[in-house]
C-alpha cells in the first residue's frame, strides 16, 4: 500500500526515448518556425515531415514513439512536432482539422499528409516522399 501512495506524489521515471537525443524538433514559437522554414528553402529536395498535435491528444501521444522511431531511422528528411494550441497561425496555414496531422512537404509545397495515428500509412508515405 505504502507504494501506492508514494506513486500519487512522485511522478513516474520519465520514458528513455523523451531525452534529447530524438532527431524530431520541437516547435514553439513563430520566431522559430520561420527560421526551419527559411532553412528549407535552400534544399527544396528534402522532405519535411509536420506533426501537428496537442498536449491534450491521446492519439498524438500513442503515435509519439513511432514518429520518434522513424526520425531516427529516416535521416534524409526532417521531422518537426508543432503544437496547435502554440502555433495555431501554423496549424491554420496547413488547414490542420484533426489531431494528429502528419503533413509531407517538399520543395516547399504539400505532398501528401496522414490524418490520424496511422503509423504504417505515415511510413510508408516517408519512404516513397525521400526516394523521390
Amino acid at each position: 500500500m505504502g507504494s501506492f501512495f508514494s506513486t500519487m506524489f512522485t511522478p513516474p521515471p520519465a520514458a528513455a526515448d523523451d531525452g534529447g537525443d530524438s532527431r524530431v524538433v520541437a516547435v514553439h514559437s513563430m520566431a522559430t518556425w520561420d527560421e526551419h522554414w527559411g532553412a528549407h528553402k535552400s534544399n527544396p529536395n528534402k522532405l519535411i515531415v509536420i506533426d501537428f498535435s496537442a498536449t491534450w491528444c491521446g492519439p498524438c501521444r500513442f503515435i509519439e514513439p513511432a514518429f520518434k522511431d522513424m526520425a531516427g531511422r529516416f535521416a534524409d528528411a526532417v521531422f518537426f512536432k508543432i503544437d496547435v494550441d502554440e502555433l495555431s497561425d501554423v496549424a491554420r496555414q496547413w488547414k490542420v482539422e484533426a489531431m494528429p496531422t502528419f503533413v509531407l512537404i517538399k520543395g516547399g509545397k504539400e505532398v501528401s499528409r496522414v490524418v490520424g495515428a496511422k503509423k504504417d500509412e505515415l511510413e510508408r508515405k516517408v519512404n516513397m516522399f525521400i526516394s523521390s
